[in-house]
């Protein structure tokens, strides 16, 4: 592992990169980010999850900073734990994209992040934690009123990284599609947005060049963050394509890998 320049900002993935499989962050990585933040250095979490699932983030880290969430949707105040910006996929984009989906995928099924909350078509299984705040359920297309942070497509049986395939083939041209977990999951964003869209618009505003960013990631929608980033690590445990892409490899999230790397940065 070859250890060059110490950046002034660190973008880092969150499951399955610095939160262990239990969902725990250990002490260590959490020393390591403060040694980031004592050193002058800024942390910013980038991560496909919604806010709402933030809450405790923002507590084991001490409320500081901001985070990008919904793979660049939402700009996250961790301080405040309040969305402070959106980058929504228009309403037409989504109903076209569901439309050439279910086509291409008739027993696909589908969910909707909004500002406001989250809804789900009824054959979607969705998590005991997302149960007590969901809005509606129905077909997706009554769903689909007002801008979306992000539109689910989740099928029971297709390979992850084959349905992700399809789904960029068939609708490709209207949204940004990726995929985060094990299972056939695929996440929709607005044409243009992902991790690296807005975090390159977060150092705009900061004076931060690309060469002063180091990112952590394991899954493809960290692709475009590791490739936009000026120094990119992909954790041991990491999708095949991520450790493919990616030349600079750390241990695994069970093993403190980014804590490695940043300890070396900024020690």
């Amino acid at each position: 592992m070859t250890i060059t320049n110490r950046p002034r900002l660190v973008a880092t993935d969150l499951d399955g990169t610095i939160v262990r499989d239990d969902g725990s962050i250990s002490a260590r990585t959490l020393a390591a980010l403060e040694l980031v933040e004592s050193s002058g250095a800024e942390v910013v979490f980038v991560t496909g999850r919604p806010p709402r699932w933030m809450k405790r983030v923002a507590e084991v880290t001490g409320h500081r900073g901001l985070a990008i969430c919904g793979n660049g949707a939402v700009v996250y105040d961790l301080r405040g734990e309040r969305v402070v910006g959106t980058h929504t996929m228009d309403v037409t984009a989504a109903r076209k994209v569901s439309r050439l989906l279910r086509e291409a995928v008739p027993d696909v099924t589908f969910a909707v992040e909004t500002e406001t909350g989250f809804m789900h078509e009824p054959t979607y299984p969705a998590l005991e934690r997302d149960v007590s705040i969901v809005h509606a359920v129905g077909p997706v297309e009554e769903l689909l009123t007002g801008p979306v942070l992000k539109l689910l497509a989740r099928h029971h049986s297709l390979d992850p990284d084959v349905f992700l395939a399809l789904a960029r083939d068939r609708a490709g041209a209207y949204a940004e599609f990726t995929h985060s977990s094990s299972i056939a999951l695929v996440e929709i964003s607005a044409l243009g947005i992902s991790k690296a869209s807005t975090l390159a618009w977060f150092c705009a505003q900061r004076g931060i060049r690309t060469e002063d960013v180091v990112a952590f990631g394991d899954m493809p929608n960290d692709l475009p963050l590791l490739a936009w980033a000026g120094q990119a690590y992909a954790v041991a445990n990491a999708h095949p394509d991520v450790l493919a892409a990616v030349t600079r490899h750390t241990g695994s999230n069970q093993d403190d890998g980014v804590a490695e790397v940043l300890e070396k940065l900024f020690g």
